[in-house]
């Protein structure tokens, strides 16, 4: 319904859109919100004000107002171009990834210059999976931005995904050249040292990250994964947790400077307060990103249900018969990187990392829900797939997927592709669930990190994996126990070697040494040899589990070897 103009408006509104641009000018985003609240309701369809609006609600935090103000201003003005653009921002902050890209693309359409927004667009599709849509917006950012910081580093995050790594460091160097102050830059730097190897480097860099823009404060994550923390590290601590007092800091920031302090006080053994702040962390994610325990049940019931031993069986007569991929799965932090960088150190294989294509296939499979007739659906997933594979290593005999998802996907992957190999990770669920816990997942990711959630997730995964441990071929699904492998590597690792039809090769004995860049939480861990000290490591918080205890009794009830000593 369209409202009648009000005729006193304009002298109503002058003196409150005044106070508002003189609080906003002051650096009071705040104190902008009430004036503009009231000029808003005096003109409701005035996009300029609802525009302003919703940026001085986001600016201080107030994401849900934000986004209604953004798309009263977009509704009021479809080709308002920065509205679009700050409605996606907001999303984005929200966990709506979705509605985030498609608030950038309109915003893209409508002002292709819009250089930040073609970044913004390229790192969640990247998160999301969609490589080449990333690379396109990178590029685009590259093109629109020229010169600028977000030129360059649109440049360098295309050259990132594409695994040109020193092309990539040499432009974010000389992003900082002209612009030393750039903290963005600084952050892909240090993520960039990290992830191959250079920790000390890195580490500086995310030292200038947090002094240069204390609102970033979840970069103390990425600094305290560059080695564990000693007593050496003087007030690393207690600046760390005193930032956790930053004005405006935003809920994700918080997430990852609680889940750093309580590493930190992990590696100097106070872990009554390192588990505090790893529940903290799960309640800052919970309360942003709600996981429905009873609705993921019935999904792997369904999926159950499709995925008889009949269906199974018709693998051979439908599938391809190309043996490229060796696909790792299991639950997050259960040593499915130890295996792919072990696998990955033969010369014959290639390290794919964790590929989103099966969550993205199997999704759409799951939601056709349509039986019988899945041969024209897989014929283009297996040509899709192995063209995914041979981009990342054209003369490889093998290449890895360790997207740990995968495990709900099984028997689809294996309709599709009968020769794969699919190696199961596993580890006792009770250090597995502390380990997540512990860690920073992407909002995007419907996952939950704590609590009865992630202990009733687990019993839906066993019970999947019971499920394919009865339906799959032995030769084709074989499992690996992270407390076997990292007791008596040598056995283990040959067994995974010969299952892959490969010829041994030592250097997989060393998987420390593989040079790749690992993108994954544990990049230092990944530099070291295989360590046992994982094992077990639940007993250090032992009388601050909560609800994860009920992973402990039921394991002990199965196998009391099982959650060791």
């Amino acid at each position: 319904m369209s409202q009648s103009p009000n005729p006193a408006a304009p002298k109503q509104i002058a003196p409150l859109l005044a106070l508002a641009t003189k609080a906003l000018r002051a650096g009071r985003p705040a104190d902008a919100i009430a004036p503009l609240r009231d000029a808003a309701l005096l003109e409701p369809s005035n996009a300029i004000i609802q525009h302003d609006l919703g940026l001085a609600c986001l600016e201080v935090g107030r994401v849900p107002d934000a986004i209604a103000a953004l798309q009263r201003a977009v509704a009021s003005n479809p080709r308002y171009a920065d509205a679009c653009f700050r409605l996606g921002i907001a999303l984005e902050k929200l966990g709506d990834m979705g509605g985030a890209i498609v608030a950038y693309d309109r915003a893209t359409t409508l002002l292709p210059s819009l250089t930040e927004a073609w970044l913004r667009a390229g790192a969640l599709a990247y998160t999301l999976g969609h490589r080449d849509e990333a690379i396109g917006c990178f590029r685009r950012a590259a093109v629109t931005g020229g010169k600028t910081s977000f030129g360059r580093l649109g440049k360098a995050s295309a050259l990132l995904i594409e695994d040109r790594n020193q092309e990539a460091e040499q432009v974010l160097r000389e992003t900082l050249v002209v612009d030393p102050r750039n903290a963005m830059a600084y952050d892909f730097l240090g993520n960039l040292l990290s992830e191959v190897g250079r920790f000390d480097e890195a580490r500086t860099c995310f030292e200038r990250v947090i002094a240069l823009a204390p609102l970033l404060a979840g970069s103390y994550y990425d600094l305290v994964r560059c080695r564990p923390i000693t007593s050496d590290d003087d007030g690393l601590l207690q600046r760390m947790q005193a930032a956790l007092a930053t004005p405006g800091l935003e809920a994700g920031q918080c997430l990852r400077l609680h889940l750093a302090i309580g590493k930190a006080a992990e590696d100097l053994g106070d872990y009554a307060l390192a588990m505090r702040h790893f529940d903290a962390a799960d309640g800052v994610r919970r309360g942003s990103v709600p996981f429905d325990p009873a609705a993921f049940s019935l999904e792997i019931d369904r999926l159950i249900a499709r995925c008889t031993p009949e269906w199974i069986a018709r693998a051979p007569e439908i599938g391809s018969c190309d043996a490229t991929p060796v696909l790792i799965i299991g639950m997050p932090r259960s040593g499915t990187t130890l295996v792919e960088q072990i696998v990955s150190m033969h010369p014959g294989v290639g390290a794919g990392g964790e590929l989103h294509f099966w969550n993205q296939r199997g999704a759409e499979w799951h939601r056709s829900g349509a039986a019988g007739n899945e041969t024209p659906f897989l014929a283009k997933a297996t040509e899709d797939y192995l063209g995914v594979l041979r981009a990342i290593a054209p003369n490889a005999t093998r290449v890895t997927d360790k997207m740990p998802f995968n495990f709900l996907w099984a028997g689809l992957i294996h309709l599709a592709f009968p020769r794969a190999l699919i190696i199961h990770c596993r580890r006792s669920a009770i250090d597995t669930a502390l380990s997540i816990h512990q860690t920073h997942f992407h909002p995007s990711m419907a996952f939950p990190t704590g609590g009865a959630e992630l202990v009733a997730y687990f019993r839906s995964y066993q019970r999947l994996i019971d499920h394919w441990r009865s339906v799959l071929p032995v030769d084709r699904f074989i499992e690996v126990d992270y407390e076997d492998i990292t007791g008596a590597p040598e056995p283990v690792i040959r067994r995974i070697i010969a299952a892959c039809g490969l010829a041994w090769h030592d250097a997989c004995l060393r998987p420390e040494c593989n040079p790749r860049a690992v993108k994954t939480q544990s990049k230092w861990q990944t530099r070291q040899p295989i360590y046992r000290t994982s094992v077990a490591r639940w007993r250090r918080y032992e009388p601050w589990l909560g609800p994860l205890r009920a992973l402990v009794d039921a394991e002990s009830e199965l196998d009391p070897a099982i959650v060791g000593s």
